[in-house]
């Protein structure tokens, strides 16, 4: 019978790159969950570790963290997720991160031209934002908020 790995806040803080805060962050937020010894002192399971990894590659591409939680609830709580599971959590936020790769697109091609934020600082923006005519639109960088720049910008120079 194969033994059931736990692993101390320390180890598990150690195997997964995360600090020990985080991981106790994390545990009060109910993405992850650990059992106690008769000492009160936390174990994770093995399988905790992927998870982790999980929450941590999620928000470095800006998943929330209430994102996070509402796909992990859908994973078992009776024993360890399978590639199946796994499987429909990333089918869930295929959508989420396809939006943001977009997002993230549209950052790197338009940074270096006018991006509707009000400063009115490169050349270009006189002629795509003229007296700031986009703060109308709302605050910040319209342009790659809400992917205006071909709307705005083709009414602003008609």
């Amino acid at each position: 019978m194969k033994k059931t790995r736990f692993f101390t806040i320390g180890e598990a803080a150690e195997r997964s790159g995360v600090a020990a805060s985080a991981l106790r962050f994390y545990e009060s937020k109910g993405l992850i969950h650990s059992i106690r010894t008769d000492g009160n002192q936390r174990r994770y399971h093995a399988a905790t570790l992927r998870t982790i990894s999980v929450i941590r590659a999620a928000q470095q591409v800006g998943v929330s963290l209430n994102e996070i939680h509402s796909a992990l609830s859908s994973l078992p709580d009776s024993r360890q997720p399978n590639k199946r599971d796994w499987e429909r959590l990333s089918k869930r936020w295929a959508s989420t991160l396809d939006q943001k790769i977009l997002e993230m697109q549209r950052l790197r091609n338009n940074l270096d031209t006018c991006i509707g934020c009000g400063c009115l600082s490169l050349k270009s923006c006189g002629l795509f934002n003229p007296n700031d005519e986009v703060s109308s639109h709302g605050d910040g960088a319209r342009f790659l908020i809400e992917g205006l720049n071909d709307e705005i910008k083709v009414s602003s120079s008609t």
